[in-house]
């Protein structure tokens, strides 16, 4: 599912993104754009990026 039109990222490319070690919507803003032009996938990507993180642990994170 595209969640953010302005840059065509999809839902899939936000959690492959956690799986790599970005860890909050800055990082992922970083690496795919998301929510730099209109906003309107903010919202959408941080409840994506949550949920990722939640089955997923951060092993980037320092102990």
């Amino acid at each position: 599912m595209y969640v953010c039109l302005c840059h065509a990222v999809t839902d899939t490319q936000i959690k492959e993104a956690v799986s790599q070690g970005d860890g909050s919507l800055s990082d992922v803003k970083k690496r795919l754009g998301v929510g730099d032009q209109c906003g309107k996938c903010v919202k959408m990507a941080t409840q994506i990026i949550q949920r990722q993180l939640d089955v997923e642990p951060n092993y980037y994170e320092v102990a």
